[in-house]
């Protein structure tokens, strides 16, 4: 290490051998900056699988335009908007087609005993380009009675039925006290409001649904014009529909919209934001109390440097070199933790949490910039003190 240090470098590299020096010292600070960026791993995949949670459910629908009530926060979690708005909508230059959809909760039983709450997607069969093309493919099947497709990734759900629809084989369940009969699969995945995903027809929601009006779904999904501009015909719907109680948005802004409330408005996004905030304060904090301990221990060395005309940027680079080691020997293992940890977690919980190449590059940087940033700190008492103040 010594010697590819010195080739990198260029000179001895005295932080490197001040830090292996003291072994029980080094292996202290490099287990705080390991759990520091477990702390900041982890707070980012939790909030990574809770955005890519909220997203998710737009994989199943097709549209360039979003009709929904102001009373709504996301896709999931709307308010009901009249349909009457959808015939409104048609009537609009540049419309080519609108369809409704009904969103809710669904109590899954099964014979087994183990339940699951399900989000359930009610759409409309006779219009499948509004769903997504796997989706679309599986929307005739749907016209019978009180026939769903399974969400595979639904917390809850024995594997074993989804073996069986993989072969064919329906499989019924009850939910509200009546039996509805699983006929295929999608794959959207578990989150935080939910455990799962039901796609059904409109009519299979509002049967099971009895609260809900045919009247009122959650949102209206709208498709324009070979050719027309997007922006344009939600512009002429936001002066057609009242303000007040519609809100009209572009597919992709209002996937990012949701993202952006949950992230910022909702207590769980906040929650984890300040967890990484606090595990970036940790690292800092760790790797300051080694590194100025550390120049208080070569207090003298370092006086006899400054008096052989050693100026500030010299010890500054010592102490950066020790920072440097520290960032890169800590993440390694707090990397690796966060890896296991995250396929564990995903596992239990059937949570999109997923170690990505952009996070692991964030964190080693961001753990660089602090490490840094403690480094530049703990020399202050160097910068203006006289070699003799320092004996």
């Amino acid at each position: 290490m010594s010697r590819f240090l010195t080739w990198l470098f260029g000179r001895l590299p005295i932080g490197w051998l001040q830090l292996s020096h003291n072994k029980t010292r080094l292996a202290a600070a490099l287990a705080g900056v390991a759990f520091a960026n477990l702390l900041v791993f982890m707070q980012l995949g939790i909030l990574g699988a809770l955005n890519n949670s909220t997203v998710a459910p737009y994989t199943l629908i097709r549209g360039d335009i979003l009709v929904s009530s102001t009373e709504g926060d996301t896709l999931t979690d709307s308010g009901n908007i009249a349909r009457t708005r959808m015939f409104q909508a048609l009537g609009i230059a540049g419309v080519k087609s609108a369809a409704p959809l009904y969103i809710g909760t669904l109590p899954l039983s099964m014979g087994d005993g183990t339940s699951a709450a399900l989000l359930s997607f009610g759409m409309d069969t006779s219009q499948p380009e509004f769903a997504a093309p796997w989706v679309a493919r599986e929307l005739d099947a749907l016209n019978i009675e009180s026939t769903a497709l399974l969400d595979k990734g639904s917390r809850g759900v024995s594997a074993s039925v989804f073996e069986r629809l993989e072969r064919g084989e329906p499989y019924a369940f009850e939910i509200n006290g009546r039996t509805m009969t699983a006929i295929g699969t999608v794959d959207v995945g578990g989150g935080f409001l939910a455990d799962g995903t039901l796609v059904v027809s409109d009519q299979t929601f509002l049967r099971f649904n009895p609260k809900r009006s045919g009247g009122a779904p959650s949102h209206i999904l709208i498709n324009v014009d070979d050719g027309a501009s997007v922006q344009t015909v939600k512009t002429r719907l936001e002066a057609a529909l009242p303000a007040e109680s519609v809100k009209v948005q572009i597919m992709q802004d209002a996937a990012a919209a949701d993202l952006a409330f949950m992230s910022t408005e909702r207590p769980t996004g906040i929650i984890f934001g300040f967890g990484v905030l606090i595990g970036i304060i940790v690292g800092i904090v760790i790797v300051y109390q080694v590194l100025s301990t550390d120049v208080a221990d070569h207090l003298k060395e370092y006086a006899t440097f400054k008096a052989m005309g050693y100026d500030q940027p010299f010890f500054l680079g010592i102490v950066l070199e020790e920072a440097l080691v520290l960032a890169i020997f800590g993440f390694i293992p707090g990397f690796l933790a966060s890896s296991v940890l995250y396929k564990a977690l995903a596992s239990v919980t059937n949570l999109p949490v997923e170690m990505q190449a952009g996070t692991a590059i964030l964190v080693f940087f961001g753990t660089l910039a602090a490490c840094t940033l403690s480094g530049a700190i703990a020399t202050r008492r160097l910068a203006a003190a006289d070699p003799a103040d320092l004996f």
